[in-house]
């Protein structure tokens, strides 16, 4: 458990944490990046400050601020200053277009956008692009370190601003400010787009205590300490690095290694030199990592200082885990989404057990398994699934979000009473084991029957000659539905439509069977990595029919 009590007495004031651990810890390392590392005593400082800039430029509870940053800390800077006001972060993808970035600010008027100076094109392009949104502009850059002085911090300000870093020289002109007193827990914190797997994104407004109650079963689950060092190359912008593993370290009063894009071997390198505990990533990551190890790249065997991995985004396969395992390298496995955070977790002593398994429940999280032959019906008519069956997974908790910013109707389908409805069809076990299914939405009927593309998905990645695998609906006269598999090789090997269709009529019904597959050199996904089914398109030359 932690050396320092957590600040469990600020409850869900998720502004406040900062200031505990810079007068409980001053001078351990809250989060270093590729630009500057920041103990708890400066990153109270640097947040204080920023909050003070944003107070001056008319921030008041409830505007939005929006991050269009790499991984940097100050993302993490700029959501805290930003509860320090009550007001609302938007963390923005940093790979999307300008078109998607003015929808998203179109859609909730930031009034201030923190940005890379490096996507200065992008951004003029946004700005040409926007209709509603009118935002103020705050550059960010590289700029010379700050002492506490003032007469330093005005000659940071100087030079930063002559360096094109205006947010540099916000923060050295800023007046620190204190947090404000007693939110409310269902105050919003963060505004987060939905990755856009099925179309228009839509923002989920997460309140404080969703933050708080996910940082506890976080806490929880992955044992944090406050000698902890944790790697995040996971994108800021996303709920696994932002809010499964970034702001859990925080609360905890550990230490963030913040990595810009990823690389296997620089993540290993940073493992071994920054002494990571543990560190987490979808399975796509994980397994170019285990490439490197069998390279001995930069060396053969994960570092003695890490205690754990964790995999989430999508169900790692039993092989990746059982071979992490063998390098003596335990993995963890979890399940949530944009809307709640972590909702399942599987221990490590049980990935090998229960491979395919996402795991338990966590602690503050109610979740039920709903029969979608009801799910439409009022709550009170709902059927739980028994055991084995498959079912649409539904929450209820501290860890939900409000709902979606400007979507009433979208809400309402999402949120049921007191359930938030997941999409996520899943199966569960006697033990209480979650494993997914698919997705509602995903599911499509061929000839009368249910077909669920992750159980496909899954054989099809078995075949030693496919590396991916992604199945999508196309419409068909005659059964009404058929699936057509998009297939990614493995390394050296080559694709053919027929022995792969003869190998598949052994292990799925035929029902199940894609009728055609399109070989692809890779799968179009989002930051996140999880593949866009809505981008895979084909044409009459490139597929091959079964």
């Amino acid at each position: 458990m932690p050396q320092n009590p957590t600040p469990r007495t600020l409850d869900h004031d998720v502004a406040h944490w900062l200031s505990h651990w810079a007068q409980v810890r001053p001078s351990a390392l809250a989060w270093a990046d590729d630009h500057r590392r920041c103990n708890y005593a400066e990153a109270e400082d640097r947040v204080a400050r920023l909050a003070g800039w944003m107070s001056d430029q008319g921030i008041v509870v409830g505007d939005r601020i929006a991050v269009w940053l790499g991984n940097r800390g100050a993302t993490l800077e700029a959501i805290f200053a930003a509860a320090r006001l009550g007001a609302i972060a938007l963390p923005v993808n940093a790979r999307l277009t300008p078109d998607e970035v003015a929808f998203q600010f179109d859609d909730c008027t930031p009034k201030v956008v923190i940005v890379e100076r490096s996507w200065r094109e992008r951004a003029d392009k946004t700005a040409e692009l926007l209709r509603d949104a009118n935002p103020s502009w705050l550059e960010i850059g590289e700029a010379p370190e700050a002492s506490g002085t003032a007469a330093s911090r005005d000659s940071v300000a100087a030079k930063a601003r002559k360096t094109g870093c205006a947010y540099e020289a916000a923060i050295a002109e800023g007046h620190p400010i204190a947090c404000r007193p007693d939110p409310s827990a269902d105050d919003a914190m963060i505004l987060m787009y939905t990755s856009g797997t099925t179309g228009k994104p839509k923002g989920a407004l997460l309140p404080l205590r969703k933050t708080l109650y996910n940082c506890l079963n976080a806490e929880r689950y992955f044992d944090i300490r406050s000698e902890d060092r944790v790697l995040v190359v996971a994108p800021l912008f996303h709920s696994l690095g932002l809010q499964i593993l970034a702001i859990p370290t925080i609360f905890a009063g550990a230490g963030l290694v913040i990595q810009e894009g990823f690389d296997a071997v620089r993540v290993w390198q940073a493992i071994h030199s920054e002494d990571i505990t543990y560190y987490g990533g979808v399975p796509t990551m994980h397994q170019r990592m285990l490439d490197a190890l069998d390279r001995e790249e930069p060396f053969g065997t994960p570092p003695a200082c890490l205690r754990f991995a964790f995999t989430a985004g999508a169900a790692a396969p039993s092989e990746l885990i059982r071979a992490y395992h063998d390098r003596g390298l335990a993995m963890k496995q979890g399940y949530g989404q944009t809307e709640t955070s972590i909702l399942t977790c599987l221990d490590s002593e049980q990935t090998l057990t229960k491979a395919g398994s996402v795991g338990r429940p966590v602690h503050h999280a109610t979740l039920r398994l709903i029969d979608p032959a009801t799910i439409e019906d009022d709550v009170s008519e709902w059927r739980d699934v028994k055991v084995g069956e498959v079912g649409e997974i539904v929450v209820n908790g501290p860890i939900t979000m409000l709902g979606y910013w400007q979507r009433a109707e979208a809400t309402a389908e999402t949120i049921r009473g007191e359930w938030l409805r997941t999409g996520d069809l899943a199966t569960q076990d006697a033990d209480l084991d979650v494993t997914l299914v698919g997705r509602a939405r995903e599911m499509y009927i061929s000839g009368g029957e249910n077909v669920y593309p992750a159980e496909v998905e899954a054989t099809l990645v078995d075949h030693p000659d496919i590396e991916e695998a992604a199945v999508i609906a196309v419409p068909d006269a005659e059964w009404g539905e058929i699936g057509r598999a998009h297939l990614v090789a493995a390394t050296g090997r080559t694709l053919r439509a027929e022995p792969i269709s003869e190998w598949l009529s052994t292990r799925l019904a035929r029902y199940k069977q894609p009728r055609s597959f399109i070989i692809e050199t890779e799968l179009p996904r989002t930051a996140s990595g999880k593949v866009q089914k809505h981008r895979l398109t084909a044409s009459e030359d490139d597929s091959e029919q079964n």
